[in-house]
């Protein structure tokens, strides 16, 4: 994790948080800026190719996106508020994961993406 995170610092600023507790006031000490991006981690969400996640990545930032923030969820799912305030979700793969593991893969897939939209040769 913390090597691909360590890459996208070449690319972008990043910073990488965790809540334990899983309550209203836990998800405020975040203090998620009004305009981020808010993107929930969902069995049930859209799924990419790593090319078409660098597109997405490269589309969000062109419009404007300075902030993105990738939230992963417990098992039963998401507060009500917190699903209500995302516009996006994505799934990292049909296979249920640890946490650590989908944090690894979601931290190369941003990396790979911003490697892909500045051409270096990583992803090939």
């Amino acid at each position: 994790m913390d090597d691909y995170v360590g890459r996208i610092r070449r690319y972008e600023d990043i910073e990488v948080s965790e809540l334990r507790e899983p309550s209203a006031a836990a998800l405020r000490k975040l203090k998620i800026d009004a305009a981020a991006v808010i993107v929930l981690l969902d069995a049930a969400g859209k799924q990419f190719t790593s090319a078409q996640f660098a597109r997405w990545i490269g589309d969000l930032r062109d419009r404007g996106a300075r902030e993105i923030v990738f939230i992963g969820g417990e098992a039963e799912g998401f507060p009500d508020e917190l699903r209500a305030s995302a516009k996006h979700r994505i799934s990292l793969s049909t296979f249920t994961m640890p946490h650590e593991f989908a944090r690894v893969i979601l931290a190369e897939q941003v990396y790979r993406a911003f490697a892909i939209l500045s051409g270096h040769p990583y992803p090939k």
